[in-house]
């Protein structure tokens, strides 16, 4: 017997910890969960998009940002994933982040080990722990997170812990924080 695990939703169904990955104001009155992949072409286009909604919206909204690697898909998004942990666990996830989305068609092992260099983290620990799959629990922990929230795909957003079912363009996420904000 084969047993899967399957739920649908509209809500978050696991809620923001200190565990996870936080950029803007703790106490932001609206909350964006995004669920990601880093070789995936349209998390990339929404990328920009986020940190515009950050700047703009800068005192209202926060970010938090979980793994969904489509790993069939995308062949380096787990790795790119388990870096990004890797150089989180040393206090640089932010940083990684950003030289991922920003080089999308570079997440081959050569490629992200300089990316990790640039980040000021040491790539051959970075390396090391990837290459033991260290950081591997975590990045799963989000994606089972987010097939429990009714995930399909990347990137999906949550908003103050509803689904986002409006697209990733920068008017579009706009109005849902201002939305979120005026509740």
């Amino acid at each position: 017997m084969r047993t899967t695990l399957q739920v649908t939703s509209d809500r978050l169904r696991d809620p923001v910890t200190a565990e996870d990955h936080v950029r803007g104001p703790v106490d932001a009155p609206v909350t964006i969960v995004e669920y990601a992949d880093f070789q995936c072409p349209y998390c990339g286009e929404a990328y920009p998009n986020l940190r515009e909604v950050l700047r703009q919206r800068a005192d209202t909204v926060r970010l938090v940002f979980r793994h969904f690697p489509v790993a069939n898909v995308h062949p380096y998004a787990e790795m790119a994933a388990e870096t990004a942990e890797a150089a989180g666990a040393r206090g640089h996830f932010w940083a990684i982040h950003d030289w991922l989305f920003d080089h999308q068609e570079q997440l081959d092992p050569v490629h992200m080990s300089l990316g990790v260099q640039q980040a000021g983290v040491d790539a051959d620990e970075v390396s090391a722990e990837v290459n033991a799959h260290r950081r591997l629990d975590r990045v799963r922990r989000d994606f089972v997170g987010g097939i429990r929230s009714g995930v399909h795909g990347a990137p999906t957003f949550f908003v103050n812990g509803v689904r986002h079912e409006a697209g990733h363009a920068l008017p579009d996420l706009l109005a849902a924080v201002d939305r979120a904000a005026g509740e």
